[in-house]
């Protein structure tokens, strides 16, 4: 099969899933203006505050709307270099973001919409009595960690590393949101993710720790060359970095851009 047969199969497939999980659906005309839909691949942990955007940006925006596909930043990242159609990327990393600009995916550079910082999710009550890292590595303390190829997971081993910790997890996860669910489904004791993602949950609560600030991540987003909607799109990724779309994402958690 050749490599163009290949992504034509691969945005194809991600055409159906979307329109499976309801982002989809039959083909909507693109007006020169922005009108239509704009397709945006995000990082699992931007997912309540950027769902929330999206409402806000069609009620100001008649006749746009907003579909999203949320999940790990290197899968998305990978979806897009392989010719998943989408308009907009944001990752959770500048190193994720990076793969698909040097491969000549974006429109132009990216810029970086906010920060987030590491927290340690426990269970409401602390049940385990962890006030660290170093408590993570204590003899029958289980520990949900995502994979170092994600940014969560890379974030992670950075503040580790910085602590002097080493453990070995019982599980690693492809996004915050898989060790979100082990965590909550009482397989392990604890979960390295996003202070963002403890404060949308029910029933968990956040251990800080001073290491976390040597792990601080940049999400970067950009639109995409390919992009159906590129008017569309530029307009979505305005309306995120104004004012009102900062509001929404500190409002979450998420932590300003520098010079904001």
């Amino acid at each position: 099969m050749t490599v163009r047969r290949v992504r034509a199969a691969l945005a194809g497939m991600l055409v159906v899933a979307l329109g499976a999980t309801g982002c989809g659906g039959p083909a909507e005309p693109v007006g020169p203006d922005g009108a239509g839909p704009v397709t945006v691949f995000a990082a699992a942990s931007l997912t309540e505050p950027f769902t929330r955007l999206g409402e806000d940006y069609a009620a100001a925006h008649p006749g746009r709307t907003v579909r999203f596909n949320f999940g790990g930043s290197s899968g998305l990242a990978a979806q897009i270099i392989q010719g998943a159609p989408a308009d907009v990327f944001a990752a959770a990393s500048p190193a994720t973001m990076k793969t698909v600009t040097d491969a000549g995916e974006a429109a132009g550079p990216s810029t970086v919409l906010v920060r987030n910082q590491l927290v340690v999710a426990v269970p409401r009550g602390n049940p385990a009595r962890i006030t660290g890292l170093a408590d993570l590595a204590r003899p029958g303390v289980t520990v949900a960690l995502c994979a170092e190829q994600v940014p969560c997971g890379a974030a992670a081993r950075t503040a580790l590393d910085a602590a002097g910790v080493r453990l070995t997890p019982a599980t690693l996860e492809q996004d915050v949101r898989g060790a979100l669910a082990k965590l909550r489904l009482g397989e392990v004791d604890a979960a390295l993710v996003y202070r963002t993602d403890v404060r949308a949950a029910t029933g968990l609560a956040a251990v800080e720790f001073g290491e976390s600030a040597r792990a601080v991540n940049d999400y970067p987003i950009v639109v995409l060359r390919t992009a159906g909607n590129p008017a569309g799109a530029r307009a979505f990724v305005d309306f995120v970095r104004s004012d009102a779309g900062l509001a929404v994402l500190t409002a979450a958690g998420f932590q300003p851009p520098a010079g904001r």
